[in-house]
Parts: C-alpha cells; structure tokens; sequence
C-alpha cells in the first residue's frame, strides 16, 4: 500500500460513486414527482419520438371520433324527419283512398291533403342539423366525414334521391310529387284514369315520394351500422395506442420507489466512505512521530 497525500485517488472515486448515486437517486425521485419515465429526449430517445407520433395519432382518432358521433346524430335527425314524413304520407295515402268514395266531400278532402303536403313540404325543408338542411338542396351531394386517418373518410349519401343541388332543392321528380299534392283540386280527386291530372296519377305520385323515403331511411340504417363499426374499432384503437403511450412514458412507480431507496442508501454509504478515505492520508503523520 502507497501513501501519497498530494492526490487521495480513493477518495476520488469514492466520490465519484457518490455523485453517481445522488444521480440515482434523484432521478428516481424525479420520476415519482411527476409520474413520467422520461424525464428529457436524452432518456429514451426512441421511446420519445414513438411515443409522440402516438400521441399524434391518437389526437386524429379522437378527432375522428367526434366526427362519427356528429355523423350518426345528423343521421338521427335526419331519420325523425324521415319517419314523420312516412307518417304523413301514409295519412295521404288513406285520404286517397277515401277519395274514391263516390259519396264523401272531395274538398273536405282536398283541403286534407294540402294540409298534409305543406307539412311534408316543411319537413323536408326544415329538418337541419347544426343550421345544415339535411334533406334538402346541398343534402343530395351527401356529407362527408373523417372517420379515422386523413384518408378514412365516409360519405352519407342518403337523401340523393330527395334532395338535388340544383334549383328548387328537391330530386327528379321529387319536386313534382310533392307540387301535385300541394296544389291538388276537387275534381282532381274526382277524376279517374291514369293519367297524371286523376287520382291514379297521385297515387303513382304518392308511390314515388315512398319509394324515395324508404329507400333514404335504408340507407340511413346501412351507414349507421357502419358507423357504429367504426366507432367501436376507434375506441379499441384509442385504448391500444393509450396503452402504448402509457408504457412509454409512465413511470413504473413502485420500481422508481425502490430505485429511489436504493440510492439514498447508496448515497449515504458512498457519504460515509469518502469521509473515511478523506482522511486516510493522516496516517503518514505517524511516520513522522
């Protein structure tokens, strides 16, 4: 064993262990502050960079999930609309067929069916969705949503055969069922036939106007399972992603726990030794005795 005193290399590296275990040990304790595993770029540098791309992903899926829940209320409203319409015209269609009663009052009934078809008329007018019609004019180029990454998108298309984007707002021929109900006379009613000014015309009209809301509210029942779809593929990948972030940068805190204990002990045994080795030079002193 050497005794030199000009430079104590022992207590150096003691030193040395020292700072390392208050590194430790703070670090430790960082972590258990903030509840994070990476504290700086520097301590998981690819962990950082998936990490935030996730983070990214999971804030368009988000997005998207909003999309979705808007699409499927505008189909709910959308869908109101459409069954109250239905029901309108099934109470025309039991006016025509009262119409055909040779006995009954045919202006009594006209007035009906006015009555009826302004309400239809304003239904379809005015079911709108956040100040947006969804039945009428724009309505019949379909509503596009982002239902996921930028390029998942759905388009509802349901009322393209009510609604038209040109004058007027309704579909071929939509616009002239409806007119030949607002506007129907008397002797209309009274006529029989199948040419468009009887009642067989109307019927054929009435039977049109069906066909197109059945087959919107089809549709409207087709996207909403696919809707449904993709919310629930959303919520599992939102979930799986979260997960993935979590594992990334959440801190296991009861391994920083015993990481922090660890290196207090360490740090105080690590204190205790360097004192020792600081004053280990001393013992040249007896040589000089």
């Amino acid at each position: 064993m050497s005794f030199r005193v000009n430079t104590n290399v022992n207590a150096l590296q003691a030193y040395h262990e020292l700072a390392k275990a208050n590194m430790e040990s703070s670090k430790a304790q960082l972590r258990l502050a903030s509840g994070k595993r990476i504290l700086s770029v520097a301590d998981d540098t690819s962990g950082f960079n998936i990490g935030t791309s996730l983070k990214g992903k999971i804030s368009v899926m988000k997005g998207a999930q909003g999309n979705v829940a808007a699409a499927k209320t505008l189909l709910s409203t959308a869908e109101g609309s459409l069954l109250g319409i239905n029901d309108l015209l099934v109470k025309i269609e039991g006016k025509l067929s009262d119409a055909t009663n040779p006995t009954t009052d045919r202006t009594a009934i006209q007035d009906d069916i006015r009555a009826l078809a302004k309400e239809l008329q304003d239904t379809l007018l005015g079911a709108k969705y956040n100040n947006t019609s969804v039945l009428f004019s724009g309505a019949g180029a379909g509503f596009t949503f982002q239902v996921g990454e930028a390029a998942d998108t759905l388009k509802l298309d349901f009322a393209s055969s009510l609604a038209s984007t040109a004058t007027g707002g309704y579909g071929v021929g939509i616009s002239e069922s409806i007119s030949s109900f607002v506007n129907v006379a008397a002797a209309t009613l009274a006529s029989v036939g199948g040419s468009a000014g009887t009642i067989a015309g109307l019927q054929t009209a009435l039977s049109n106007l069906k066909t197109a809301v059945s087959g919107s509210l089809g549709k409207i029942g087709n996207f909403t399972q696919r809707l449904d779809i993709k919310e629930d593929t959303l919520n599992v990948s939102i979930a799986n992603a979260e997960a993935s972030v979590s594992r990334l940068f959440d801190a296991d805190m009861a391994m920083e726990q015993l990481n922090a204990t660890r290196g207090s002990i360490k740090s105080q045994a690590a204190t205790a030794m360097l004192s020792q080795l600081n004053l280990s030079p001393q013992q040249v002193l007896q040589l000089f005795g």
